[in-house]
């Protein structure tokens, strides 16, 4: 269609009144300096403050900006729901706090990547990188987490974990009608779903700037993640991700 957007910004909140504001003057404020038509989805995971009406307050009176609601707890769940209702060509993951500022999206333009692409993911380890004020220990979990995911699922991925992330949304649709983890792994769930079917997996080095206001608990939620990526293990030995 010629007014389908290029990429549709598919932002998961939970409980994000204090940060959202700000996120999406910003994000606005790039959308509409766009050359390329952009649009804007909001899906709020069941949050207990304000996140829903800010959300909808923006959408009532700004075009390109849409609300979705996701009961079901978790990001990988709100993500789910985003991607089927994206209308974007591309689907662009873009988490709440904007550790990658939203000023980078271009480098995940077709035009930047060679054209046409399947799956592109934001990489604080490749090429063109760089972490600005992470804490060492931060540091030093996330390298032996993703250790032990590409151990186990993902070979060859470098960061597996950075929030944000483009797919062509037919294939995303495909990846996503796949899932079965609603949790913070979901997206290694996605990568090795997408591995498993064939889809190259390019990997974007990106700016990325650590927050302390970060909804992720370092200890819980590793060792949570940590039995999500056994079970995707399981999975993939069973060959619960081969196609039908």
């Amino acid at each position: 269609m010629d007014n389908e957007p290029l990429i549709t910004i598919l932002i998961p909140a939970y409980n994000e009144e204090l940060r959202l504001p700000q996120t999406l003057e910003r994000v606005v404020t790039f959308v509409e300096s766009s050359r390329e038509p952009l649009d804007v989805l909001i899906v709020d995971n069941n949050s207990r403050d304000a996140t829903r009406q800010i959300a909808e307050d923006y959408a009532a009176r700004i075009p390109f900006v849409h609300v979705e609601e996701q009961p079901i707890q978790g990001k990988g769940a709100a993500v789910r729901k985003g991607v089927f209702a994206a209308q974007g060509r591309y689907v662009f993951i873009c988490d709440a706090d904007l550790a990658m500022p939203i000023e980078e999206l271009p480098r995940f333009y077709p035009a930047a990547l060679g054209g046409t692409y399947h799956i592109a993911i934001g990489s604080r380890e490749a090429e063109g990188a760089h972490r600005y004020d992470e804490p060492w220990y931060r540091h030093v979990m996330g390298r032996g987490f993703n250790l032990i995911v590409r151990l186990l699922a993902v070979p060859g991925i470098q960061d597996t974990q950075c929030g944000f992330k483009s797919f062509r949304r037919d294939i995303a649709r495909e990846l996503f009608a796949a899932q079965t983890i609603d949790g913070f792994a979901f997206d290694v769930e996605i990568l090795a779903i997408a591995r498993r079917r064939g889809y190259p997996i390019l990997e974007v080095g990106i700016p990325w700037y650590y927050g302390e206001a970060s909804t992720v608990n370092p200890l819980r939620d590793t060792v949570r993640m940590f039995r999500e990526v056994l079970n995707i293990r399981r999975n993939l030995r069973a060959g619960r991700y081969d196609r039908p």
